[in-house]
């Protein structure tokens, strides 16, 4: 893994690689709320096999998913960062100029997975959206959304949607997307499943505090430090905020202004970015089947 000193780095494992302001206004203004599928549609979240947390590859590529969405034709995705499919260097952050793997990209979701080995297939997907394509489709040049716009998503194939559940391990929830950010000292809760931890559920969940969002990034990023910190292979798994909102997408890691800090790109502007130019109709959040509980 490639840190460059003074900056913050995005990863995968196996392959390192995060609309204006005027139009995301307007999304926000007028974004649907999450979904209210009924738990029926769903896997048992103690038996699903694709959910948030689970490993997916993409030509090699190891990423964490973050949550799950649908859209006005019961579609189902899975999002992960875009910089998974990202086919630049681990210091090439801005999603406006780096170079990615196309949409209709095959991706698996896996388990079981090590440093080594990609575990057992439990499913596929399609890459259907990425922030980094449609920015430099649309000539996107805001700063503040070239630099933390990182959410893509998998459609799910139609044989694998009955493995899927929308409750985050451990954590459950989400409950809803968190648009008001966080201050110094909030709490955050996430899951990471990185090969790197060797298939040990036990280091998978994290809790953890907000370092305050800087004004100046428009409320598109919130550092975080967790205990421990996200790894490579963790990249574009979910944050929740204390009240178990779906809070961001996992895209960096940073030296400053804490080593092992960890920058989460905000949901509610990404998934508002997605919904006025990804051509889904009707893309939502879903929230989890099981209540969020928030003990370690």
């Amino acid at each position: 893994m490639k840190l460059a000193p003074s900056t913050s780095a995005r990863w995968a494992t196996g392959a390192l690689a995060a609309v204006s302001s005027a139009v995301l206004g307007t999304a926000l203004a007028t974004a649907a709320p999450a979904a209210a599928v009924s738990a029926t549609a769903w896997a048992p979240a103690d038996t699903a096999e694709i959910h948030p947390g689970t490993m997916m590859y993409t030509e090699g590529a190891q990423c964490t998913a973050n949550f799950v969405y649908t859209d006005s034709s019961a579609n189902v995705y899975v999002g992960y960062a875009a910089h998974c499919a990202g086919t630049g260097s681990s210091t090439d952050t801005d999603g406006c100029q780096t170079d990615s793997l196309p949409l209709g990209t095959k991706v698996t979701f896996n388990e079981g997975g090590s440093v080594v080995d990609e575990g057992t297939q439990v499913g596929s997907g399609t890459l259907v959206y990425s922030s980094w394509l449609t920015e430099k489709k649309l000539g996107t040049s805001d700063p503040n959304t070239c630099a933390y716009n990182d959410l893509a998503l998998v459609k799910v194939d139609a044989a694998d949607v009955g493995k899927v559940n929308p409750s985050v391990p451990f954590w459950g929830g989400p409950t809803g997307i968190d648009t008001d950010g966080t201050a110094a000292g909030d709490d955050v809760y996430t899951y990471g499943n990185s090969s790197l931890r060797g298939g040990v559920a036990e280091l998978s969940p994290h809790q953890g505090v907000s370092l305050g969002d800087d004004p100046a990034d428009g409320g598109w990023s919130h550092p975080v430090y967790t205990v421990t910190p996200g790894i490579p292979g963790d990249s574009g798994s979910g944050f929740m905020s204390a009240d178990g909102k779906a809070l961001g997408v996992l895209s960096t890691v940073a030296l400053a202004p804490l080593a092992g800090s960890n920058g989460v790109g905000d949901l509610a502007n990404e998934l508002a970015f997605a919904q006025q130019s990804s051509g889904i109709s009707g893309l939502q959040l879903v929230n989890g089947t099981e209540p969020f509980s928030p003990v370690l």
